[in-house]
C-alpha cells in the first residue's frame, strides 16, 4: 500500500482508504461481523484511514471503529463528520454549541479523547461565507477535542471556498469517472494550498463495480433505491447524479469494460483511475466484506493506466456522462 501526505498534517496516509458509510447502513443489509471482518482485513493489506459520520448507522459506523481499534495494535486515523444529524438541516445550526455537541457524541462513540479529523459534513453552501463556523473549528482545536478539521462538500464551488480558510487542511469531495470535474480546476488549488483531498463515491454507488445490471434490484433501505432521484439528499451522493440518466451510464460502462486490462476488476481500474491524479490523497471505497475490501484496497498496487487510455476514457465522459452532470456539482 502507498500513502500520500494528507494536507498539512504531517500524516502519510494509505492512498485507498475505508470509507465506513456502508457499515453504518442505508447501503442494503449489513453485519456487523462481516462490516469487522472488513475492517480487518483493510487494515491488514496497509489501510491506515478511515472516514466516517456519526450520522452513519447512527453511530454505528463510528462504533464498529471503536472496536476495530481496540483490537487492532496499528495507528488507524480516523476522521468523522457532523453536522447532518441538524433537524432542520440549516445553516444556522452551524454553530458552537451544536458543533461541540455533535464532537462530544463522536469521542463517546469513537473512545477517544480528541477526533483526529473532524469535518463538516455537507453543509449549506452560505456556511462556507460564515468565518465564525471555522472560528469555533478552530476553538475545538484549541481546546483539544479535534486535532485537524476539514471540510466534506456537495459543489465545486463550496470546495473552492473551504481552503480560503487557512486551517482547513482536508476537502471530501465526488471525483470518479463519471465525475471527473473538480479535477479542471480544483485540485490545483488544492495543491498550491496543501489541502487533502479525499475522493468519495469512488465507484459511483456501485455502478463502477461492473457487478450492477439494469435488473439490479435493492432494499428498501438502501439509498440506491430511495434517493436514486434525490427524495432524500442530495442526488449526487447516488449514482453520481444519474439516477435518471441509467441508460447513458449503462452504454458508458460498456465502453469502460473493454478498456479494463486482463487480472484487474472494473472496480480496481475505476480506483486506479482516482490514483492517477496526484492531487488527491486518497480515494475512500467501502467494504462490507472481506471479500469487496480484498478487491478494492489492492487496487493500489496494480499497474498505472496509460495516457492514451486515459484519453479514452476522457472521451466516453464526453459522449454519454458530461451532460447529465457536468454543470451541477
Amino acid at each position: 500500500m502507498k500513502h500520500r501526505a494528507l494536507g498539512r498534517t504531517g500524516w502519510n496516509v494509505s492512498e485507498i482508504s475505508f470509507g465506513a458509510w456502508a457499515i453504518g447502513g442505508t447501503w442494503g443489509p449489513v453485519d456487523d461481523a462481516e462490516s469487522s471482518r472488513a475492517l480487518n482485513t483493510a487494515i491488514d493489506l496497509g489501510v491506515n484511514f478511515i472516514d466516517t459520520a456519526d450520522v452513519y448507522g447512527d453511530g454505528r459506523s463510528e462504533r464498529l471503529i471503536a472496536q476495530l481499534k481496540r483490537d487492532r495494535k496499528e495507528h488507524i486515523i480516523v476522521a468523522t463528520k457532523a453536522g447532518r444529524r441538524l433537524s432542520p438541516h440549516s445553516a444556522d445550526g452551524y454553530n458552537k454549541k451544536n458543533i461541540a455537541a455533535f464532537v462530544e457524541r463522536s469521542l463517546r462513540n469513537l473512545g477517544v479523547d480528541a477526533l483526529d479529523l473532524l469535518q463538516l459534513h455537507c453543509p449549506p453552501t452560505v456556511v462556507y461565507s460564515r468565518p465564525e463556523v471555522f472560528g469555533a473549528l478552530d476553538e475545538l482545536v484549541s481546546e483539544g477535542k479535534l486535532k485537524f478539521y476539514g471540510v466534506s462538500v456537495e459543489l465545486l464551488d463550496e470546495a473552492i471556498a473551504a481552503v480560503q480558510f487557512p486551517n482547513v487542511q482536508s476537502v471530501q469531495i465526488i471525483f470518479n469517472l463519471f465525475r471527473p470535474r473538480p479535477a479542471e480546476t480544483f485540485f490545483a488549488i488544492a495543491k498550491q494550498k496543501r489541502v487533502g483531498i479525499l475522493a468519495r463515491v469512488p465507484l459511483a454507488s456501485g455502478l463502477l463495480t461492473g457487478r450492477i445490471t439494469r435488473d439490479t434490484d435493492y432494499a428498501d433501505d438502501d439509498h440506491r433505491k430511495f434517493n436514486r432521484l434525490g427524495e432524500a439528499f442530495d442526488a449526487g451522493e447516488t449514482f453520481s447524479g444519474l439516477g435518471a440518466n441509467m441508460n447513458d451510464a449503462f452504454a458508458a460502462l460498456d465502453e469502460i469494460r473493454a478498456l479494463v486490462p486482463a487480472g484487474m476488476t472494473m472496480a480496481q481500474f475505476a480506483l486506479k483511475w482516482i490514483l492517477m491524479f496526484d492531487a488527491v490523497t486518497c480515494a475512500i471505497p467501502g467494504a462490507k466484506s472481506p471479500e469487496q475490501a480484498n478487491v478494492n484496497f489492492t487496487a493500489g498496487d496494480l499497474a498505472s493506466i496509460d495516457e492514451a487510455t486515459m484519453r479514452k476514457l476522457a472521451g466516453i465522459y464526453e459522449k454519454h456522462i458530461r451532460r447529465h452532470v457536468h454543470g451541477k456539482w
